[in-house]
């Protein structure tokens, strides 16, 4: 298996990141094994039996077409959980893991609290904050068919109940609902900077998911905002995920909208990432 793995990171070179290959080379050994990442390293001298082998060239086949790993596997993790991906949905990142935890955070576990996600997706953020908030109500929202299908089993996946609707949050419908919370990691990439970002992104993950037009880059913010503000409780809170160029921006446009308390957070790279506004 020792082999295996060299011939894998030799055969990435140029297609993945280089500080990646190693750590997608393993996630590709354990998926053709079966073993743990501990069982990987005990059985180092494995041997491969052909089948085990035609599983390599294929996951390898689908990496130099640079596919993300994650939907050459299928799944992915995030917040200690489990979620199927697929190029309907994207793939969570570990900055969206800082927002949940921000909300984590920013209430008590055992409220029974009612809760929106705004552009699901995967469903990543509504069903971990369903597993953190056990007690409360989530609804979650998407546009797109596809992805609320992936949410949904997402959802029977971990276990959790989830009401997912399909809404345009550009045209909402009318409906009376309040929340406690309403949370959104909507697009908010300018369509100008599509060039730079990597095949991996750009060839696989839903265009309508990442970008928004150069000439309203903050399109979504304005939707939500002006959502929450109906939506919203007395002493509510809004979180968002925001665009690291965006978040004076985005800070002034909730606040004369008038949210009070709007807090702008880095990221743990230093990047402007997230707000959090209360009505």
């Amino acid at each position: 298996m020792q082999q295996n793995f060299e011939n894998i990171r030799t055969a990435l070179r140029g297609y993945c990141p280089e500080n990646e290959i190693n750590s997608i080379a393993k996630l590709v050994l354990m998926e053709v094994s079966g073993y743990t990442f501990t069982e990987l390293i005990l059985n180092k001298n494995t041997i491969f039996s052909a089948i085990q082998q035609e599983k390599v060239k294929y996951f390898v086949d689908k990496l130099t077409k640079r596919e993300p790993i994650q939907y050459v596997l299928g799944r992915t993790e995030f917040y200690g959980l489990q979620f199927q991906v697929n190029p309907s949905v994207l793939i969570p990142r570990p900055e969206t893991e800082e927002l949940v935890d921000w909300v984590r955070i920013s209430f008590s576990t055992q409220q029974a609290l009612r809760l929106l996600d705004i552009g699901t997706g995967s469903g990543c953020i509504a069903i971990s904050l369903k597993s953190i908030f056990a007690k409360s109500e989530v609804t979650a929202y998407d546009i797109s068919d596809a992805a609320l299908e992936t949410a949904r089993q997402n959802a029977k996946i971990n276990d959790c109940e989830i009401d997912f609707r399909q809404v345009d949050i550009l045209y909402p419908p009318f409906w009376d609902t309040k929340w406690d919370s309403i949370v959104s990691n909507p697009p908010y990439i300018p369509k100008t900077e599509q060039s730079e970002l990597s095949a991996h992104v750009l060839d696989f993950e839903p265009h309508t998911a990442l970008f928004v037009p150069d000439s309203q880059p903050l399109i979504f913010y304005e939707a939500i905002a002006g959502f929450a503000l109906q939506h919203l409780n007395s002493g509510g809170m809004l979180f968002l995920e925001i665009h690291r160029d965006f978040g004076h921006q985005i800070v002034q446009l909730l606040e004369k909208s008038g949210f009070k308390e709007v807090i702008l957070r880095k990221d743990l790279s230093g990047n402007d990432r997230m707000v959090r506004a209360r009505v």
